[in-house]
Parts: structure tokens; C-alpha cells; sequence
């Protein structure tokens, strides 16, 4: 297989100050969705199920449920639905965001692991992407304000 065309992965682990099933509606719920990432979002959670996230002006997530197992496990594809995009070329539905919760004490371990991304590139942009949205969940789903997110009202390079 060709490196350039060889699939690659990121994965994340934090501690949420929730239990598991606090922290799932943060996952699979809309409205709650967004206090942590992005203007709009529109999920089914179902086996099939549609996922849409409009994540900053002019960038929308789409995918579908593949696995759910609540509190414990979510399963979506994810990909852009702009084309063209040279930085991150990762059309909808073709990676993969597994997401595990561990009852921790009184608390949450999430595990993230974004899978079947095209390459060094992507993945390194899909990182930077994750890394601001991650403590936001963390600040959100632990029942504190993350705030307005930045990157709503900033233009993206």
C-alpha cells in the first residue's frame, strides 16, 4: 500500500467530573451537544442513524451511528461535507469516532479514538480540531460554562 494513501488514527483520553450517563447526553443529545461543539447538530441515536453537525461556519460533519451502547459506547462515521477541501479531504462517513466511558470514581474516562483518516495531514488538522473540542465536552459534560466557543466568531486558516 502506497504511505501516502495509508489510513491513520488519533486518540485521546480525559477525565470527565460526571458519571457516564451524565456524560453520554452530551454525546447523543442536540442541544447539549452544542454548548461543547458547534452552531447546530441534528443525531439520531440509533443504529443508522443520521449525525450533522454544523461545526463552524462552513464546516459541517456528516456521518451515521454504527454502534451504541448506552451509557458505555458510541459509534459514528464522520467526514466534511464541503468538497475541495485540500487540508482535510475526508468526505462524510469515511473515518470513524469510536468514544468509550469508564466509570471512574465518582467521574467519567472517555476514551476518542478518530480512525480510517487518509493521512499524516489530516489526521495532524483532525488532532488540532479535537484538542479544542475535547475540554470543552469535559467543561460542559462536568457542569461547567466552556463559554462562547472561539472559533465561532473567528476566521479559520
Amino acid at each position: 500500500m502506497d504511505v501516502t494513501t495509508e489510513a491513520t488514527s488519533l486518540e485521546r483520553t480525559i477525565s470527565i467530573a460526571a458519571p457516564p450517563e451524565t456524560v453520554w447526553e452530551f454525546l447523543v443529545d442536540p442541544t447539549k451537544m452544542t454548548r461543547w461543539m458547534g452552531m447546530r447538530a441534528e443525531l439520531d441515536p440509533t443504529p443508522g442513524g443520521g449525525y450533522r453537525c454544523d461545526v463552524i461556519p462552513g464546516h459541517t460533519a456528516a456521518g451515521e451511528v454504527v454502534e451504541l451502547d448506552p451509557p458505555r459506547r458510541l459509534v459514528f462515521t464522520w467526514g466534511w461535507e464541503q468538497s475541495g477541501d485540500e487540508a482535510s479531504p475526508v468526505p462524510p462517513g469515511s473515518s470513524t469516532i469510536e468514544i468509550e466511558l469508564t466509570p471512574d470514581g465518582d467521574g467519567t474516562t472517555l476514551r476518542f479514538v478518530h480512525s480510517d483518516l487518509p493521512s499524516a495531514e489530516s489526521t495532524a488538522s483532525h488532532a488540532h480540531g479535537w484538542d479544542h473540542y475535547l475540554p470543552r465536552l469535559e467543561t460542559a459534560a462536568g457542569g461547567g460554562d466552556p463559554g462562547e466557543d472561539p472559533w465561532l466568531t473567528q476566521e479559520m486558516s
